[in-house]
């Protein structure tokens, strides 16, 4: 539990504000108002502020409970990489987890995870860094390693994925309706400066650190496997 701990402590329990704006953009798009919130990997919470105007209540579930972390909502200690989250299956409207999938040993099952507390018909949300990005192209044609997953990064960081994986993984988990949205912020490589943003609207995925993606859970798979449970 200390090294995964540590590995937890390494991002600080916050991201950045271009990913958390890039969700509450696609949760907006997707999910009627109301309704009960996941954020597994929370970190300090810092995802609550950006999609308070959504849902009735908040939970965060983490390996490490921040000072930071909002008084006013349930805190879940957990490892996802020894066990799963214990909550019952189809508690939430809609499960997040930003920033966090990289982190984890098994990336299929913690998609599994998020899906089975997410209602029947309920949306799942996940961020990851975006290894297509230009800036992680770069990186790799230099260094033979992804910009995100480099040493710095390690060992927070041990699952890099593609766009190609998370798609996959998403079907593999039965959601429906993937779409994906890219965060418009990226850094130009071998600087310390970002892309205009008006060039990368335009490039999205070659110019964008982060990528997200949302999924609807499969109401009548949810249904099937009940019945042969």
């Amino acid at each position: 539990m200390s090294d995964v701990v540590q590995r937890a402590r390494q991002s600080k329990g916050t991201s950045g504000s271009a990913i958390y704006e890039a969700v509450a953009t696609v949760v907006g798009e997707h999910h009627k108002s109301g309704g009960h919130l996941l954020d597994v990997g929370c970190g300090q919470g810092s995802l609550w502020p950006y999609l308070a105007p959504h849902f009735d209540t908040y939970s965060g579930a983490d390996v490490v409970r921040y000072d930071e972390f909002p008084s006013h909502a349930a805190f879940h200690s957990i490892d996802l990489d020894s066990g799963g989250i214990p909550l019952p299956a189809g508690s939430f409207d809609v499960t997040c987890g930003v920033e966090t999938i990289e982190h984890v040993e098994n990336p299929r099952a913690f998609m599994r995870e998020l899906v089975r507390l997410t209602k029947p018909g309920g949306w799942v949300v996940i961020s990851t860094p975006n290894s297509l990005s230009l800036l992680s192209k770069a990186t790799l044609l230099v260094s033979n390693e992804f910009n995100a997953f480099r040493d710095g990064s390690y060992p927070a960081h041990i699952t890099a994925l593609l766009e190609v994986d998370l798609r996959r993984i998403a079907a593999e988990s039965r959601l429906t309706d993937v779409r994906l949205r890219f965060t418009t912020l990226g850094r130009v490589p071998g600087t310390a400066r970002h892309w205009p943003r008006h060039l990368s609207r335009l490039f999205p995925r070659a110019l964008s650190d982060n990528v997200v993606l949302i999924g609807k859970t499969d109401a009548l798979s949810v249904v099937r496997e009940k019945k042969t449970s």
